[in-house]
């Protein structure tokens, strides 16, 4: 399916198999235990697909007169091989995918059809102008909302222009790989601008701080990342997918070294993390400072000056609503193990746990607008802060200290050392991982059965879980994730949620 994909193309995926690729989602036990009827995908059989993304258009949607929100939409082209007869993949593009169409634009749209250049044309128009393609020749089908990357495409098929094949980064198919994907140099540098703006929407209303992010995040990882692979294969835990983050030499080489794997979690950490949190993230560094010291320093490198002055602006910043003010105190007088949680997707409630080695220097990196609060003594010694207006807290415990928001903390401190649901086991996982997150999904699997299944259960609730490890090497970084749904799961889901 590569060799009909553009050398150009910015991201790319691929099955060879689309119902193999489905069935690990339908066969998991968190959407058979909601699902009412298990869906039949087996029409889907043995249908090779490529999804090709040429570039991303990015509008504005006006929702009041003060504030709007940007929407990125990209230029796509899916091509699937049915391996059925021509007549047969026509039917199936004027039917299946005229009525996708409309239920993704919620429209009525009026089609087009013309025989052309050896094939059958589509062209799908809602009531607002929203185009849809597709072309069909022999067995294969190429729709998308580009009728250019139509043609590119075709363009390769006809042998005038490089196919994807050319980068030689696309994993090699195999009965193993239920998918696979890639993002090239230039992909990144696009993804790094959309990236930019809406972390810059999500830092506050200051225009100049947002012009600032902008600007600066894009360029930060057009430099450090050169180009991502991704592949997914179904396990007796999950769907593993693993992510390849290639880097520079230069960065890889620093990270490798500096962003190290400790010696292990420390268990007696674990114990205050309370249980049903949503997020958990322990970070299991030989040197914590040395490491936060390595990603500042290539932060500010791969920036223009300016830029290194905005980003040691703002680095300190980023711990604000853990209660830290001195980060490089904070992480010098530490161990070697970090864990931080968090009760949303957004990050809100955050807490961190760490273990003390220097606590008159781990309260000196406490915010300055902390006050002491309570000392008490009663076996462990317990020391609080409350923030003044800041509803943030810092307290010392069992030679540990929990800091972050006020009722985050409050709950490490009642859990702690009680007896409770224990904490996920997979965090103490790999010793060699250098971070672990585990985190819970309530949404991912509802939104899987409304898609595959075509149902709706209202307020009933479905939990997935995924696990994702993450580790530094001489060529980038390396991120793997069992999960219940897997990427296809995250791309269905979202596709379901726009709907």
């Amino acid at each position: 399916m590569r060799s009909l994909v553009p050398a150009d193309t910015l991201v790319y995926l691929e099955t060879n198999d689309l119902a193999g690729a489905l069935q690990p989602i339908i066969d998991n036990e968190s959407f058979k235990a909601v699902a009412k009827n298990q869906p039949d995908i087996s029409a889907l059989k043995g249908i090779q697909l490529a999804v090709m993304v040429s570039g991303f258009e990015m509008t504005e949607e006006k929702l009041t007169d003060e504030h709007s929100i940007g929407r990125v939409q990209p230029q796509f082209v899916a091509i699937a091989d049915t391996h059925a007869w021509n007549w047969q993949a026509v039917a199936f593009a004027e039917n299946k995918i005229g009525v996708f169409v409309m239920d993704i634009y919620r429209s009525d749209v009026s089609q087009d059809r013309t025989d052309k250049n050896g094939g059958t044309w589509f062209t799908w128009t809602a009531s607002d102008g929203r185009k849809a393609f597709a072309f069909v020749t022999g067995s294969l089908i190429y729709f998308g909302n580009d009728e250019s990357a139509i043609e590119k495409c075709l363009a390769v098929k006809r042998g005038e222009a490089d196919s994807i094949v050319k980068a030689g980064k696309v994993t090699p198919v195999n009965p193993v790989i239920l998918a696979s994907g890639y993002v090239s140099r230039d992909g990144v540098a696009q993804l790094a601008n959309i990236v930019g703006l809406q972390f810059a929407s999500g830092i506050g209303e200051d225009p100049d701080a947002q012009s600032a992010i902008a600007g600066i995040l894009p360029q930060l990882l057009r430099n450090s990342i050169t180009d991502i692979t991704w592949t997914a294969t179904k396990t007796e835990n999950g769907i593993e997918d693993k992510y390849a983050i290639d880097m520079p030499p230069e960065i890889a080489s620093v990270f490798s070294e500096t962003i190290a794997s400790g010696n292990g979690v420390d268990s007696s950490l674990i114990d205050m993390v309370p249980s049903g949190v949503p997020i958990i993230t322990v970070y299991n560094l030989k040197s914590p400072q040395i490491a936060w010291r390595s990603v500042l320093f290539m932060a500010q490198k791969k920036t223009d000056p300016l830029g290194g002055r905005v980003i040691s602006t703002f680095s300190e910043g980023l711990f604000e609503p853990y209660g830290i003010q001195n980060i490089e105190m904070f992480l010098s007088s530490v161990g070697t193990t970090l864990i931080t949680l968090r009760n949303d997707k957004e990050g809100e409630n955050p807490a961190i746990i760490a273990k003390v080695h220097n606590q008159k220097t781990t309260e000196e990196s406490v915010s300055n607008k902390a006050k002491p609060l309570v000392t008490m003594e009663n076996g462990d010694r317990l020391k609080e802060w409350e923030g003044d207006g800041s509803q943030l807290k810092v307290a010392f415990v069992g030679g540990n200290v929990v800091s972050g928001e006020n009722s985050a903390v409050d709950v490490c401190l009642r859990e702690g050392h009680t007896k409770r649901d224990p904490v996920d086991p997979r965090l103490f996982g790999s010793v060699n991982a250098t971070i672990t997150t585990v985190g819970r999904d309530n949404t991912s699997a509802l939104l899987l059965i409304e898609m595959l299944a075509g149902e709706g259960h209202g307020e009933t609730k479905a939990v997935s879980t995924y696990i994702t490890e993450t580790r530094f090497t001489k060529t980038g970084m390396e991120r793997r994730t069992i999960s219940d749904f897997g990427m296809i799961g995250t791309i269905l889901a979202n596709l379901a949620s726009e709907k």
